[in-house]
């Protein structure tokens, strides 16, 4: 059974959520706190924690980055701070996914269901869309047949992307994995290589089905 650790000060979004788990099929532990969620987490063999930014002992942050320090579990953090900045901190942090209160269950549940997808799935070589097909492995992208030609960068970036179907990925990530940590703010950069990416392999690149943007945050591969 998948072992899911719920981390929330408030008991009754705690309560619904443990009763929803369980009811989908999800072994449920709780926490309310940053110091018993990090316990938690070193006690028990869990596939997936979700996560409150705003808890009582120790900001949600800092327990992301206690959490990388031993742990390489999903983490899906659901919090009420709406801001961009926010998200980007947590997702810097390590978090692998980011939800705003109030949501719906049905995202919920969804989200969970992708992050666990990605942490059991193997790593293919080969990513195939509707619109174009990638080759890891051998460096390649062809659509329609054809062979697309990619800058070392454009494949840098859309490498980068792939490896991580689904899950977000923050403008500094990407800026410091392609460029180096000296350009993570240089956001400028990405806009354009990714307006080059979406000419080539998308369809319709004034509405991208498979190299999206999250505003101010950052880009996400969608299969």
């Amino acid at each position: 059974m998948t072992a899911v650790l719920v981390v929330d000060d408030d008991p009754h979004l705690l309560r619904a959520l443990r009763i929803t788990l369980q009811a989908h099929g999800y072994a449920v532990t709780t926490a309310v706190d940053g110091t018993s969620a990090l316990l938690a987490a070193t006690q028990n063999p869990l596939s997936l924690i979700i996560l409150d930014l705003g808890l009582p002992d120790i900001d949600g942050t800092s327990v992301l980055k206690e959490l990388r320090g031993f742990s390489s579990v999903p983490v899906l953090v659901l919090s009420a701070r709406h801001g961009s900045e926010d998200k980007v901190e947590a997702l810097d942090a390590g978090a692998d996914d980011y939800i705003t209160k109030p949501f719906g269950l049905d995202e919920l549940l969804a989200r969970l269901r992708a992050l666990l997808r990605r942490s059991v799935e193997p790593d293919e070589s080969l990513v195939v869309t509707e619109a174009f097909t990638i080759d890891l492995g051998k460096h390649r992208v062809t659509r329609d047949g054809e062979d697309i030609r990619l800058t070392p960068t454009e494949w840098k970036i859309l490498e980068e992307l792939v490896r991580n179907p689904e899950k977000l990925i923050t403008q500094q990530q990407l800026l410091a994995r392609v460029w180096g940590p000296a350009y993570a703010k240089e956001t400028n950069y990405l806009r354009v290589y990714m307006a080059q990416l979406r000419r080539k392999l998308e369809p319709d690149t004034a509405n991208p089905r498979h190299l999206l943007t999250e505003a101010g945050i950052g880009y996400r591969f969608m299969p």
